[in-house]
Order: structure tokens, then C-alpha cells, then sequence
């Protein structure tokens, strides 16, 4: 099938190029069809906070990029949305933070396992995790089919970013000691709440904002770092960016009211 033509000029260019991305996934054969909801869901999300990177989520960022460069074994969880919308920018972390890349999917099969690592590979990785045999340990509590983990990934990693995730699983990382960061634009939703640092924000915003924070803090004294992660406060992005949906959406509301006067 052939892909639409989007006109530079189109008022929501940039928003229907990521739906083809997620689309062009989805034929692939790496997205799941429940992906596609899912990305319409985070949509909604990211029009309440003004598709932007608000103040909260870059010190998010910032707190995320700490705890990736302190951590021993990190690892970036990938499903099939991540692997369509920011292939290149998974690879260029990882190789800025040293983490591991593992796919872990909640709709697994083999075919899309396949297809995620045929992106991946294309953006230049040359080693993934969580493919077929190779996720045979698996995370206590949970009984989806995320369960399943490579022992050389996320079962030994100290720190797991998270993107696009679902909260059953950040729950039962957190259980077993682990740090989790994620990237999640509903910031009431179960992962947002139960992570150790969540980043509000769109993942196509904050993968290239996180790679730069991460480049420039690695010169930072390690107590520095240290001092980022320990003063964190979870909770407070969380109600810094619910109180930013409210205060956007009274705004919105007042100028719709004034423009019909």
C-alpha cells in the first residue's frame, strides 16, 4: 500500500508522519494491533500537556540521564512502538550510557521479535537482547507474556528504561530492586506512578533531549549525580504535570469562550 502524501503545509504534519511511522510498524509486522490504540491513547495525552517538553519533564531528563550514567547493567526495554518511532535514537543512548537493548513485548510472538530486530539492526545495533530461546528467565509476580526476560538484560540489569510501558511490569521491577525510568505521557497511569523517575513527555521529544543531557553530564562529578537522584521527587513531576494539564486545558477553555464573544 502506498503511504499518504503529507503536505509540509498541513496543519498537523508532524502528527501524521509519527501515525505513519506507527502504521508502516504495524504492516511490518513489529507493532501489535493493540499499538495502535496505545499510540492514540498517548496522542490525547500529549495534546493536554500542549505537545511540548514542559519544565517538569526536562528535569525528569535530567534526573533519568543521573541514574543511566551511574547505573552498572542498564537496559532499554524495547517494544513495537518504540522500535518504529525512535529506532536510531535507542541505539545512540545505548551507546552513550553503555546499556544493553532488550525486546520485551506483552503481544509476543516470534514474528514480531523478528521485525523489531530487523529495525534495530537497521539503526545500527549490533547486539539485542530477548529474542526467541534466549528470554527463558523470567520476573517474579508477573504472569504476561513480559514475563519472559534474558538473563544477560533485564533480570540482571540495576536500571531499566522504560518506554511506553505497562504498570504490572515497572511494579515487579521495582519489587526486585531495580530502578525504572520512564517515558510515559499519561502521568496517572500505573507506570507513571509506580516508576522510580517518569519523564511526561512524548518519546520522539524525549529520546534526542535525553541522549543530549546524557552527553553533557558524563563529566560531572559522580556526587553531583548522586545528589540529582537522592533529591528527586517522583511524586512532585507527577502533580506538576497534572496541575500543567488542568491550568491548559482552563486556558484553552477561556480562549474558546472569548473567541465566541
Amino acid at each position: 500500500m502506498n503511504e499518504i502524501n503529507i503536505p509540509d503545509d498541513h496543519p498537523r504534519a508532524d502528527s501524521l508522519r509519527l501515525r505513519e511511522k506507527i502504521v508502516r510498524g504495524y504492516r511490518s509486522g513489529a507493532v501489535a494491533l493493540a499499538g495502535l490504540i496505545a499510540y492514540g491513547r498517548g496522542e490525547a495525552f500529549d495534546y493536554l500537556i500542549g505537545e511540548r517538553t514542559t519544565a517538569s519533564a526536562l528535569h525528569a531528563i535530567d534526573v533519568s540521564a543521573a541514574i543511566l550514567l551511574r547505573a552498572k547493567r542498564p537496559v532499554i526495554s524495547v517494544n513495537g512502538n518504540v522500535a518504529a518511532l525512535v529506532p536510531d535514537e535507542v541505539v545512540q543512548l545505548s551507546a552513550a550510557v553503555g546499556a544493553a537493548i532488550e525486546i520485551n513485548l506483552f503481544y509476543r510472538s516470534e514474528k514480531r521479535e523478528i521485525a523489531i530486530e530487523k529495525i534495530l539492526r537497521r539503526a545500527g545495533a549490533t547486539r539485542i537482547l530477548g529474542i526467541g530461546g534466549n528470554s527463558h528467565a523470567t520476573i517474579p509476580e508477573l504472569h504476561s507474556e513480559r514475563r519472559r526476560v534474558d538473563p544477560e538484560g533485564i533480570l540482571a540489569a540495576d536500571v531499566v528504561l522504560v518506554p511506553l510501558e505497562d504498570g504490572d511490569r515497572t511494579e515487579a521491577l521495582v519489587k526486585m530492586g531495580k530502578k525504572v525510568v520512564a517515558i510515559d505521557l499519561n502521568p496517572l497511569s500505573r507506570t507513571s506512578r509506580l516508576a522510580t523517575v517518569t519523564i511526561v513527555d512524548n518519546i520522539v521529544r524525549a529520546f534526542p533531549r535525553l541522549i543530549d543531557r546524557v552527553n553533557k553530564m558524563k563529566t560531572l562529578d559522580a556526587k553531583i549525580l548522586d545528589s540529582m537522584i537522592t533529591e528527586y521527587d517522583n511524586s512532585k513531576t507527577l502533580g506538576d504535570s497534572i496541575r500543567l494539564i488542568e491550568s491548559y486545558l482552563t486556558q484553552q477553555v477561556d480562549a474558546s469562550l472569548y473567541k465566541g464573544k
